[in-house]
């Protein structure tokens, strides 16, 4: 082989692998995050007595979340759901009612999902990791099953 083909070939592939580098940006979303309840409120209520969320990416490049969470009436819930972060529904699965939720990227730090349940629009949450990584905060507004206002700031840190 000629140097000016290795060299090429060299080229070609750092060039290839620089691209498939910057279009997996780190998704700071990623982790382990436990509910604090003392920082969190949630109109109406009750409030959540706990809740812990693994979020992991997938080799897909969207994210697989996982959340464990006892309810204000004691109820233990496991959730998972896998998403390309693309607008498209997903399955929200364990939960009591059909649900989804559609996903998607706003920037480096912070993800939105709309969630329906029996089809119909219920819930907007966006979700949004402190710029020094150690907590994230869930914003959710629209109406719950009852059709009573929901406006929840819920506050996770990461483990």
């Amino acid at each position: 082989m000629s140097r000016t083909l290795v060299s090429s070939v060299v080229f070609t592939l750092a060039c290839a692998y620089g691209v498939t580098v910057a279009a997996q940006t780190p998704n700071a979303q990623v982790g382990t995050w436990k509910l604090n309840p003392a920082k969190s409120t949630y109109s109406p209520g009750p409030a959540q007595r706990s809740s812990t969320v693994r979020i992991e990416t997938v080799a897909s490049g969207g994210l697989k979340v996982t959340a464990d969470t006892v309810d204000g009436t004691g109820r233990t819930t496991h959730n998972r759901i896998v998403t390309m972060l693309d607008g498209k529904e997903a399955d929200y699965q364990g939960a009591a009612q059909p649900t989804t939720r559609a996903y998607t990227r706003i920037d480096d730090r912070t993800i939105q999902w709309v969630t329906k349940v029996k089809g119909k629009a219920t819930t907007t949450t966006r979700s949004a990791v402190s710029p020094d990584g150690k907590s994230r905060t869930n914003t959710t507004t629209g109406t719950d099953e009852q059709g009573r206002q929901v406006k929840n700031v819920v506050l996770y840190e990461r483990q």
